[in-house]
């Protein structure tokens, strides 16, 4: 029986002044523009976004940026701009060229010096820096315009002036006129305005453009205020609104809607950016990774719809090229590359889980050809015998290569375990898209495909002795059992217990209580620390030891689905608290120590300050599997499987779903639950899903009420009209059977513990994965 068949009968289901003003680059396209929104809006929205204001002190600086959602962003730190790894990008930054690196401002003898501030205030939509002078100084950015404004409050502004600087700029003729050169690009022109308290920076290919573009934004900066700060309530509010008994939760799930919503862009077509600063582009396998969460748990179903039509132009669609039926793995300005295996499966994957929630079977049948290239190009190009997935060493996410010899440092060449399960996931995917669309003939083969690989899995990655499942077969067939993280990505093709059996061992092996580790700390290969200057390359360490905040996700799912809520939540809330309190403001990294340094309490956070994946899997987690809300809207149906931790004693939501809203109040204690839903706006089958009992499922009607309440082992369901009026009622007992099983599966987790630092392998020296690299 595989993981699935179990979790169905335990009761549990898994299924990036002045105002800047910037011109667009040359590589961006025109995207349109916010609809008008009343200034006189402002004040609400405002309202709401002051709400989750951080407040930070020199003691305690951070990092923050904010994006146009189009192709520029603003980073610095608060205070002191020390971080090594970060410094580079200060300031404003377009389309991957830096346009100037930071700004003075003087009001008559005294100078405004961020270094000198006295304290921050952080809001998703504004930087302000208190001075000691008296001065409040604000930053903002505006949607889909490459405009900065920093405005002044707290004294009178006249006298004041701004200077830019930067290592590509210089000023021109006029105090009011720079320039920006990067390397092979064209010239961006910089324009400077000052009005009342706000000064206006412009920036565009050509000087009119700037200016224009700066005297626009002089005219009707609070409109732009307004319109943006309309949509970013929006995200978190009305029909996307969340609310639980938790305060902390609250403000750490609508920051990191928030930051993951800044990624979300127009670059090059449609697209999410993979992470800040060194990631402002659309790579493969991070986009769809990133689509659920960052899209589909929030209602943006218009912006994921763009997201997966744009990425498809780019499918390498040339029958006799290698790489035919793959999406890139990265897309850049001016560039693609299509090496990685796990981006395509993912597009398709993505184009599944976007007809989960919208039920749009148009672009299902739009994008068809691009989801058959995909799996006909990767059985004529990438298969083996057995139907398994192969590919190269750095063509999985663990794809770190040594400069010289461009050797991988975490070889997984060239049948890894998670890319199998993903392409079982792509091949199934695809035989749901043929069959909506008539082709039987690829239904049919690519069903006998998927099945063939499935049972097959057991055989050549399981070790019998000892059911420990190989992360990678090599081109000899010779199994690799170091234990990596990508085995949790494979447990749907194992059977119930060792699943159970092998995330236990995961969990208690890999899992710290600040996030998941990329190999077995007991291996020769493990790196304590990302970062460790002297000792070895970061690169080294990246997917051997690194901890990475995207891999919590699939953690937290697996260990919900087999019954271990309070754990799992124990993992979400440390990142919701690391959101609120370190790293970037509101957002959450790409990487962090495995270990604490000698002296630190907690582990540093390294890589991007602000990756899409480590946020949008919190969302995804959060949503699908603690609310539990898992729509299947191709077949009309919506699961419900609730797992609430002790934590949260109520929670209401509202989530878009199809053309729909639904609307969750779900409350517990100790002995008993009340779960009410409303479904507005679509008619669907609620199947409702709690650990103990056989799932249970009822058709409703726009405006129909489900009542589900827990109490004594029995639920007790009550389905309700739009007018109050009594469809029906029922009950249904604990099932006996479904008990046990939960209680051995109980049994069998017992006490699980995170894993803790070792410090025998922090003294230990590394040792590389590869030869060593042969001097010339």
């Amino acid at each position: 029986m595989l993981l699935t068949d179990v979790c169905r009968r335990i009761g549990m289901h898994y299924a990036k002044l002045s105002i800047l003003a910037i011109g667009l680059a040359a590589t961006a396209p025109q995207a349109a523009l916010p609809d008008p929104v009343r200034v006189d809006h402002l004040s609400a929205d405002s309202d709401l976004l002051s709400g989750l204001a951080i407040h930070i002190t020199p003691e305690h600086d951070r990092k923050i940026s904010l994006t146009n959602k189009r192709s520029a962003f603003y980073y610095t730190q608060l205070f002191v701009n020390n971080d090594p790894e970060h410094a580079w990008f200060r300031g404003f930054n377009i389309a991957g060229r830096r346009i100037f690196n930071d700004y003075r401002i003087r009001c008559g003898d005294q100078m405004l010096d961020h270094a000198a501030a006295i304290a921050a205030d952080v809001t998703p939509d504004a930087i302000s820096w208190r001075h000691r002078s008296g001065w409040t100084e604000t930053l903002r950015l505006y949607d889909q315009r490459d405009v900065v404004s920093v405005e002044l409050s707290g004294k009178q502004a006249a006298g004041c002036t701004m200077a830019l600087s930067g290592d590509a700029l210089r000023a021109d003729a006029s105090a009011n006129h720079y320039v920006s050169t990067t390397e092979n690009s064209p010239p961006d022109h910089v324009v400077v305005r000052h009005r009342n308290e706000r000064f206006i920076i412009a920036v565009a290919g050509q000087v009119a453009d700037a200016e224009h573009l700066a005297d626009d934004a002089l005219a009707n900066i609070d409109t732009w205020r307004a319109q943006r700060l309309h949509r970013l309530q929006g995200l978190i509010n009305g029909d996307r609104r969340l609310e639980t008994s938790d305060s902390d939760t609250n403000a750490a799930l609508r920051w990191i809607t928030l930051t993951t919503d800044q990624l979300v862009t127009r670059q090059r077509g449609d697209g999410i950016y993979a992470g800040l600063p060194w990631f402002p582009e659309y790579w493969g396998r991070d986009e769809f990774i990133s689509l659920p969460g960052a899209t589909l748990v929030i209602g943006q179903f218009a912006q994921a719809r763009e997201i997966l039509a744009s990425f498809a132009k780019f499918q390498d669609l040339d029958p006799a090229s290698r790489f035919y039926g793959r999406v890139p793995n990265i897309v850049k300005p001016g560039s693609l590359d299509y090496h990685t295996t796990d981006g395509t499966p993912r597009f398709v994957i993505g184009l599944r889980d976007y007809l989960r929630y919208s039920g749009d079977r148009e672009l299902v049948t739009l994008l068809y050809p691009n989801v058959k290239a995909s799996i006909e190009g990767a059985l004529a190009h990438w298969t083996d015998a057995s139907g398994y997935l192969v590919h190269a060493d750095n063509e999985t996410w663990m794809d770190a290569r040594r400069a010289g010899d461009l050797l991988s440092y975490s070889p997984r060449s060239n049948r890894a375990n998670d890319i199998q399960a993903l392409w079982v996931q792509q091949l199934r995917a695809g035989v749901e898209f043929a069959d909506m669309t008539g082709d039987a003939p690829s239904a049919k083969r690519w069903k006998e495909i998927a099945d063939r690989v499935e049972s097959g899995f057991v055989r050549d990655f399981v070790d019998p002795s000892n059911g420990h499942v190989a992360d990678h077969l090599d081109a000899a067939n010779r199994a690799d059992f170091t234990l990596r993280p990508n085995l949790l990505f494979a447990l749907d093709l194992l059977p119930g217990d060792t699943a159970a059996r092998e995330l236990k061992r995961s969990w208690e092996t890999l899992v710290f209580p600040w996030g998941v580790t990329t190999i077995d700390p007991s291996s020769p290969a493990f790196h304590p620390w990302h970062l460790a200057p002297g000792r070895w390359h970061k690169d080294a360490a990246y997917h051997n030891g690194a901890v990475w905040p995207w891999l919590d996700g699939i953690a937290m799912q697996r260990m919900i689905e087999f019954g271990q809520i309070e754990p799992a939540w124990r993992l979400l809330d440390a990142n919701n608290k690391l959101a609120l309190t370190r790293g970037v403001a509101g957002g959450l990294p790409e990487t962090m120590d495995a270990y604490p340094h000698p002296g630190d309490k907690s582990p540093r956070l390294t890589g991007t300050y602000l990756q899409a994946w480590s946020n949008a899997e919190q969302l995804r987690v959060f949503y699908q599997y603690v609310l539990g809300v898992r729509p299947d809207m191709g077949h009309d149906r919506i699961m419900l499987a609730p797992r609430l931790p002790q934590a949260l004693d109520r929670v209401e939501s509202s989530n878009r779903i199809g053309k729909g809203v639904l609307h969750s109040t779900l409350t517990h204690t100790r002995n008993s639950a009340l779960y009410t839903y409303r479904l507005d706006g679509e008619t669907a089958t609620l199947s409702f899903d709690l650990p103990g009992y056989p799932p249970n499922s009822t058709r409703v009607a726009a405006g129909d009420r489900l009542i589900v309440d827990q109490s004594d082992r029995i639920l007790r369901f009550r389905h309700e009209s739009r007018s109050g009026r009594l469809v029906r009622k029922w009950s249904l007992p604990a099932d006996q059977e479904l008990l046990r099983q939960q209680k051995r599966m109980a049994e069998l987790f017992g006490t699980v513990r995170f894993a803790q630092p070792d410090r025998a392998n922090a003294e230990r020296v590394p040792s590389d994965l590869i030869p060593p690299l042969k001097q010339k």
